[in-house]
This record gives structure tokens, sequence and C-alpha cells, in this order.
């Protein structure tokens, strides 16, 4: 089986080229947005992005803006030929690449949300998100990957619930009543649910492998705009710009 990055990075090549955007010296920027940038202010103050563990990278490329959460951040300008083509190596490099091809899917007309939602929209696509699950999985059980807090309150009211996260201040922890299970135990969550969760982010910090399973697979989020469309994937992103 093709490695998924390289896969990714063949599709999107190969878009660029067709539509002659590797030609010249067309620049991408991608810089750090701060937490009232990236999310404004939301009623709650338990998002990952208000605890500094992660932030938003932004790549502007022409007049469309494409993000990825990471852990690894930084500022980057290159042409898209050396985004595209670049090793995917750790968080930062995938950061940037993943940014910057959803600034170009967007710039195409062909992904949409590519910009994280902010202030009361967080809460109001975790509503969403129930409603479409309940419509589609009634009574399944749902694995969450990633530390969402609004969509943990909202679907674990309605479904047999777990989630697992990669952040060891948030392993152990109880939200409204349930218990964030750490990277041990993630095996046993993808066997025991019938539908898997999954985060964006999954796609910068190099483990979106692991969730590609036969089982339905939902992904949700900004990050993963671009490669979702690209790989036909189905993704989730109630209240993005």
């Amino acid at each position: 089986m093709k490695d998924v990055y390289h896969s990714l990075q063949e599709k999107a090549y190969e878009l660029a080229a067709f539509n002659k955007l590797l030609q010249g010296t067309v620049r991408v920027k991608a810089k750090v947005l701060s937490t009232e940038e990236a999310i404004g202010n939301p009623d709650e103050d338990d998002f990952p992005l208000q605890k500094g563990k992660e932030r938003l990278m932004e790549a502007e490329f022409l007049d469309a803006r494409g993000q990825a959460f990471t852990d690894r951040f930084g500022g980057f300008e290159g042409t898209v030929t050396e985004v595209l083509s670049s090793r995917l190596e750790n968080n930062y490099r995938r950061a940037v690449f993943v940014a910057t091809l959803n600034a170009m899917m967007r710039r195409l007309g062909l992904a949409d949300k590519t910009i994280h939602c902010r202030d009361k929209e967080p809460a109001l696509c975790a509503g969403e998100l129930a409603v479409y699950l309940q419509n589609r999985y009634k009574g399944a059980r749902i694995a969450q990957v990633g530390f969402q807090p609004r969509m943990i309150e909202a679907l674990s009211r309605r479904f047999p619930f777990r989630a697992v996260d990669l952040d060891p201040e948030n392993i152990g922890a109880r939200p409204f009543g349930i218990t964030i299970e750490g990277p041990a135990a993630t095996e046993d969550a993808i066997q025991w649910a019938d539908v898997l969760l999954v985060t964006g982010s999954t796609l910068v910090n190099g483990t979106i492998g692991s969730f590609l399973t036969e089982k339905p697979v939902i992904f949700y989020g900004t990050t993963i705009a671009g490669a979702a469309c690209l790989m036909g994937w189905e993704r989730f992103c109630g209240s993005g710009h």
C-alpha cells in the first residue's frame, strides 16, 4: 500500500501542475496565529488552542487562506513546488504542507471551510455533529480521537462514547463524566467502536494511518479540508469559514 502522504503529495502536485500553479514565482506564506486570531473568544476556556499546546498555522496563497493545527510552528515562505515536493518528516513540515494545500484547494474552489470557527461557533458545530451522527448512526458506539471538548460534551450525552488524546495533561481527565484515554488505548478503542470520529490534526502529527480502517471514519475540522477532498475521505465541519 502506498504511503498516504506520498499519495497525497502526488495528487496535490498533479492538481497544481494541471492548473499551472507550479509556474513562476508564486509565493506562499504561513504564519502562526494568536489564540484570539484563531478562535476568538468562546465562552469556555478548555480548548487546546487556549492552553498554548497547539497553534494554527495559516497559509496565504493568492487571495485564499488555509490553516493547520500543529504543535511545531513557525513561519515559511516559498514556492508551491517547494512545499508540495518537500519531505514531510516532522510536524512543522507537514503543517506547512497541509495549510498550503488547504489554501490552494480553497483558491481552486475545491475545498471550503479551511478557516477555523470562532467564538460561539465550536459549540454550535458540536450540536450539528450530534444531529448528523444521530441521523446516520443512531445508537452507534463512537470513538473520538482528539480533545475537542464541545464535541465530547455533545456526543457523550447521546452515544456510547470513548475519547483518546495524545496530550498527557488531558489523559485521565474526566470532562462530562468521560475518561480521556491515552495512545495505549487507541487500538482497543478502534476495535470497540462502530464509528471513528477523528481530528484532522492526525494528518499533521503523523498518526492518520492508524485510523484509515474498514470501519466508518469521519474526520472533523478545518485542517483536513483539502486532503479529504483529494483523497475521498468523509469530513464534518459545521462552522468553519
